[in-house]
C-alpha cells in the first residue's frame, strides 16, 4: 500500500469508513491525557510466525490528548478494525496531529499507511532509519515526516516528549519516547511480555510473578536476548530518567515495582543466571536417553538439589527451552546420536542458543549411540564455540541403553553438579 495524496479519494474512503462502525471501542483511560488504544490477539498461534503464544499477545498503542494529539505506534494488521475503532473513539472528533513511530516492525507499524488515509494531516515522528523502513514497506515516504535524533523534543502543549535512541533493541531504527510531564517511558519492545490482556492492563492488577514472568522471560530472551550489550546501554539511559510508569508495546503497563522488573532485564541482559538450579533437556528417540536423564534428576534430588526441571526437546517448544537455559545456572544436555550426528531437536536447540549469544553456564553432557556414540563429542564442539561456559569434564556415555555401570557415571555427574551449585 502506498500513501495516497488524492484528497478526494481520501475523503471518500473516510466517509465510507465512518458509516461502518462495526466494532465496539475498547479503550482504557490511563490518566487525564493518556488513553490506551491497543488491542489483544488470541487468534494468532505463532508470534513472528515462529514463537508459540498459547496465551495470545497484545499490540499496545497509546494516544496522548493535549493541545496537540499524538498517537504512539499503531498495531498489527490482524487487529486493524478494533484498533481504528479505538483510535476514533479516543480522539472523539479531534484531529490527529502526530504519529510517533518508536518501532517499525509490522506488528506495530503495519497500520501506518491506513492510519494516514484516515488522518492525512498527521505528521510522522520517527528516526531516520525508521523513515527509510517506512518507504521500504509502503513504497513511498509520507509527505509529513519529522526525523528525530537522540535528545530531540516535541511539545504537545502541557506535555514535552524527549526521544531516546535504542538501536538493536531489537531493530536498528528503535527509539523510546519519554514524557517528562507525567514521567512515562514509552519503551517500544523493551519490557514487553507475551500474553493477551483481559481488562487488567496494569502489571499490578495481575499475579505477574507467578502467571506472567515466565512469558516475560521467554519474550525477552527470544526476541531481544541476543542484544544484551544494547539493552545494557538502554538501561543506563533509563537510570538517568525519573520514570513513574513504563508503557511497552506488548504486555502489561508498569506503574508499581518498576525496579523489580527492570532488575530482571538487567540480569537477563548481562547473561547471568536468574536462579541457581538445574534444567535437564533430553533428546531421546526410543526412551533410553530419557531414562538416563530422569535417573540423573533423581540422583540430583537425593543430593538436596531442589526445583529440578526436565524437558523433552522433541515436545517442548524451543523458545521455552532457550528461556529455561537462560534462567538457570546449570544445564544438562542429553542426546541420542542420530545419523552419526546430534539428534535433530537437540541440534536445533544448540543452534538457537548460539544465535542468542548464550553464555556463562555450567553444562553437563550425556550421550547415547548404538553403533557410534558421537553426539556428546559433537555437542561439546558446539558448546565450545559459545562464550564463557564451564563444561563438566566427564561425558556420560550410553551404548543403546543405560546399564549398571552408567549408574556410577550418573552419580558422579550428579555429585559434580551438586557441588558447583
Amino acid at each position: 500500500m502506498v500513501f495516497m495524496t488524492d484528497y478526494k479519494q481520501i475523503t471518500t474512503f473516510n466517509n465510507k469508513y465512518k458509516t461502518l462502525n462495526l466494532i465496539m471501542q475498547n479503550t482504557v483511560k490511563i490518566n487525564q491525557d493518556l488513553v490506551y488504544v491497543g488491542v489483544s490477539d488470541r487468534r494468532t498461534a505463532l508470534f513472528e510466525n515462529v514463537y508459540q503464544i498459547p496465551n495470545g499477545v497484545s499490540y499496545n498503542s497509546y494516544l496522548l490528548l493535549d493541545e496537540k494529539t499524538a498517537l504512539l505506534d499503531t498495531a498489527d494488521i490482524t487487529v486493524s478494525e478494533q484498533f481504528f475503532e479505538n483510535v476514533e473513539a479516543a480522539l472523539s472528533g479531534r484531529a490527529l496531529d502526530y504519529l510517533i513511530v518508536n518501532h517499525m516492525e509490522p506488528d506495530h507499524g503495519a497500520l501506518i499507511a491506513p492510519l494516514l488515509l484516515r488522518y492525512p494531516q498527521a505528521t510522522i515522528v520517527c528516526t531516520a532509519k525508521a523513515a527509510q523502513m517506512i518507504e521500504q514497506f509502503f513504497g513511498q515516504k509520507p509527505a509529513n515526516l519529522q526525523a528525530v535524533k537522540e535528545g530531540d523534543t516535541l511539545t504537545l502543549g502541557r506535555h514535552q516528549l524527549t526521544f531516546t535512541m535504542a538501536p538493536m533493541v531489537h531493530w536498528p531504527e528503535v527509539m523510546m519516547t519519554y514524557d517528562s510531564t507525567d514521567k512515562i517511558l514509552f519503551s517500544a519492545d523493551a519490557f514487553g511480555t507475551f500474553g493477551a490482556l483481559s481488562g487488567n492492563i496494569y502489571a499490578d492488577e495481575v499475579n505477574f510473578e507467578n502467571e506472567w514472568l515466565a512469558e516475560a522471560r521467554r519474550y525477552y530472551i527470544n526476541i531481544v536476548g541476543k542484544y544484551g550489550v544494547q539493552v545494557q546501554n538502554v538501561l543506563k539511559k533509563a537510570a538517568a530518567l525519573d520514570i513513574q510508569m513504563i508503557c511497552p508495546l506488548h504486555g502489561p503497563v508498569w506503574r508499581e515495582n518498576l525496579g523489580w522488573f527492570i532488575g530482571k532485564h538487567d540480569v537477563w541482559s548481562r547473561y547471568e543466571p536468574e536462579d541457581k538450579g538445574v534444567v535437564i533437556i533430553y533428546g531421546s528417540i526410543y526412551g533410553h536417553t530419557e531414562s538416563a536423564a530422569l535417573r540423573l534428576a533423581t540422583l540430583l534430588a537425593q543430593r538436596g538439589v531442589k526445583g529440578i526441571k526436565a524437558y523433552d526437546a522433541s515436545r517442548t517448544p524451543v523458545s521455552e527451552l532457550v528461556s529455561e537455559c537462560f534462567r538457570v545456572s546449570h544445564i544438562v544436555l542429553a542426546s541420542s546420536t542420530y545419523n552419526n550426528g546430534i539428534f535433530t531437536p537437540m541440534e536445533n536447540l544448540l543452534a538457537d542458543l548460539k544465535a542468542h549469544d548464550w553464555k556463562r553456564r555450567t553444562i553437563g553432557i550425556i550421550e547415547n549411540g548404538t553403533w557410534a556414540a558421537t553426539s556428546g563429542k559433537l555437542m561439546r564442539a558446539e558448546l565450545e564455540q559459545m562464550k564463557e561456559h564451564t563444561i563438566l569434564a566427564e561425558t556420560v556415555t550410553l551404548k543403546s541403553a543405560a546399564k549398571a555401570e552408567q549408574e556410577e557415571q550418573l552419580a558422579t555427574l550428579a555429585e559434580e553438579i551438586a557441588k558447583t551449585l
